[in-house]
């Protein structure tokens, strides 16, 4: 069996309980060796260092 609410609910009931669906910003930091935007705590797409370290070799 399915959920049957007893009542209907109103427009600004149901449009609060959705309010909080929404997106958030992505959060970027700057890379320190290259300076390019990239996501904090992963290895940097554009030089392939992590904390100060090569980590991935790109050519």
């Amino acid at each position: 069996m399915s959920i049957c609410p007893k009542n209907k609910s109103s427009k600004g009931h149901r449009d609060q309980r959705r309010a909080n669906w929404k997106m958030d910003t992505m959060n970027l930091v700057n890379c320190p060796k290259c300076g390019s935007l990239m996501l904090p705590h992963r290895v940097c797409k554009n030089c392939g260092t992590y904390n100060k370290k090569e980590i991935v070799s790109v050519d």
